[in-house]
């Protein structure tokens, strides 16, 4: 780092200088800075919330890997739909060769425990048995409950994070908290030169003699811009109330065209009534499975095998059933259904929608799950037994089929039709409403009933500036933005369905080829 006060093109002063700028401390960003550290470069890695981790640090933890890099290339093009390039899919799927090493390397800074497996995709598109996952299994004498306090979630993404954070740590990175950035910098010639940020108050303006790297997420917590790109409305958020969009704003005005802004990684989740618990709690994960399919004429089972009863069903307004439940992958594609416009009235009938569950399903285990990452949310430890969500409210108990109806406010015929439905389906072992498997059916007949207002809930969002293979920032006649680079969920490459893991592979593969190329360019004078 060396002081400078030349001005650049457009007359503005810049208080230092590096030779890479970071902007956000997740996965991306720190992988970013840790390669670029390699490299020789000076790195600023700079976040904005007063801990680093952003929605990284609450993941499950699962690296996806691959065995093939064709298979793995096959499955990626058909699950984003002609959304994303060939080229840049390419460039993914062969990176996630040699992942696994690069995590085995990252985990000796600590002695962190690795456990790889085979983990299929969650869909039966050709390629799907190439994939696997590796995860940060332990950090020996390091107890994340303790060592991150303002994180809810599991443990495994706390763990990843560790593991990183050691590795920034162990280099000669100026990490900054509270430490926001506002708006690049450029030349006369379009060239980025630098960043502006905001601390205390006060602005500090930045030089970046080699590149900037934008990797501070997407706009999970900004709820005017999901009005303006998404139809389904409102959404809440189980993730970082610091992800309110500010890469993309910055891209933006300096040319960046944008892709994959309609999608995003959610499913259905329920609310506190008090709003000092800010955060959405996603209904209890269930394990995904896959559906039957046909690859090259070959049929391809269904995969259950690890199958768990789903205690409850969905009601909408009308009180009746409008959604498989359980669809593959619920935590990617489950707020789909509940993105319904009735242009008569301007309205979402289906949002809320009531999770129903009976008295056998209330005991089965916890129907929500806090996850966050902020140190003034209000701590939340859903009980394993749901009667604590009940005395809150979060759960309402309804010790009748007339007290059920009255609680969604149709009739007690509609529900009792709907219930009897349902529950004939389950002896039938045949959903022939939704096609929920056979094997996640659970009736519903024993009183007491518990009923819950469930909204969209969204974990992450896809969308962002659009990049090349290189992670160079494309403008909207996709032409590079001079020193300018992204990486990790912000402009994410998942155009239609989401693989799991596949951000936190992101995370590191376009973190370090971001960091990569920015460190191959010569430093401006």
């Amino acid at each position: 780092m060396t002081k400078n006060n030349q001005p650049d093109k457009y007359g503005d002063h810049f208080d230092e200088e590096f030779d890479i700028i970071v902007v956000g401390y997740g996965f991306a960003g720190g992988a970013a800075a840790i390669e670029a550290s390699d490299q020789g470069c000076s790195v600023l890695l700079a976040e904005k919330m007063p801990d680093p981790g952003g929605i990284s640090i609450t993941a499950g933890g699962g690296i996806r890997i691959a065995d093939d890099a064709d298979d793995a290339f096959a499955y990626l093009k058909a699950s984003c739909d002609d959304r994303t390039g060939d080229a840049i899919l390419r460039v993914f799927a062969d990176e996630l060769i040699g992942l696994a090493d690069y995590v085995r390397g990252l985990a000796k800074v600590n002695d962190a425990v690795c456990e790889a497996r085979h983990h299929p995709g969650n869909y039966p598109y050709p390629g799907f048995d190439t994939f696997g996952a590796i995860e940060i299994a332990e950090v020996p004498g390091f107890d994340p409950r303790t060592g991150y306090p303002h994180v809810q979630g599991r443990n495994r993404g706390p763990l990843l994070f560790k593991v990183v954070e050691d590795n920034v740590n162990k280099r000669a990175i100026d990490v900054r908290v509270e430490y926001a950035a506002q708006r690049l910098t450029t030349d006369g010639s379009g060239n980025v030169t630098g960043v502006t940020f905001e601390k205390d108050g006060a602005l500090h303006r930045v030089r970046a003699r080699q590149g900037v790297i934008l990797a501070c997420g997407g706009f999970e917590a900004n709820a005017e811009m999901q009005k303006q790109y998404w139809q389904i409305t409102p959404v809440h958020s189980a993730a970082n109330r610091g992800n309110t969009g500010d890469g993309i704003r910055m891209a933006q005005d300096v040319g960046a065209d944008l892709w994959h802004m309609w999608h995003f990684h959610g499913s259905y989740g329920m609310l506190h009534p008090d709003p000092k618990h800010a955060t959405c709690f996603r209904m209890k994960r269930l394990p995904d499975w896959r559906p039957e399919g046909t690859i090259d004429g070959a049929a391809v089972p269904a995969n259950l095998s690890k199958a768990v009863k789903m205690s409850w069903i969905v009601l909408n307004k009308r009180g009746k059933r409008f959604m498989n439940e359980a669809p593959p992958y619920v935590q990617d594609t489950g707020h789909r259904p509940l993105d319904l416009y009735d242009p008569q009235t301007q309205s979402f009938p289906n949002i809320p929608a009531y999770v129903i569950v009976d008295d056998d399903g209330r005991k089965m285990y916890p129907l929500g799950q806090a996850v966050y990452n902020d140190r003034e949310a209000e701590p939340y430890i859903w009980s394993d037994d749901n009667l604590k969500e009940v005395q809150s409210g979060i759960l309402k108990q309804a010790n009748s089929i007339t007290e059920l109806a009255e609680c969604i406010d149709v009739s007690e015929e509609t529900v009792q039709a709907t219930l009897d439905r349902w529950n004939a389906q389950c002896e039938r072992g045949d959903d022939d409403d939704f096609d929920r498997p056979t094997e996640m059916m659970m009736p519903i007949q024993k009183p007491p009933f518990y009923v819950a207002e469930v909204w969209p809930v969204v974990s992450n969002t896809q969308g962002g500036p659009r990049h090349d293979t290189k992670q160079r920032i494309l403008n909207t006649y996709g032409e590079p933005i001079p020193r300018l680079f992204e990486a990790g969920e912000l402009g994410s490459i998942w155009g239609s369905l989401y693989l799991g893991g596949g951000n936190l592979s992101e995370c590191f593969i376009t973190g370090r080829i971001a960091a990569r190329e920015a460190a191959a360019l010569p430093a401006s004078t």
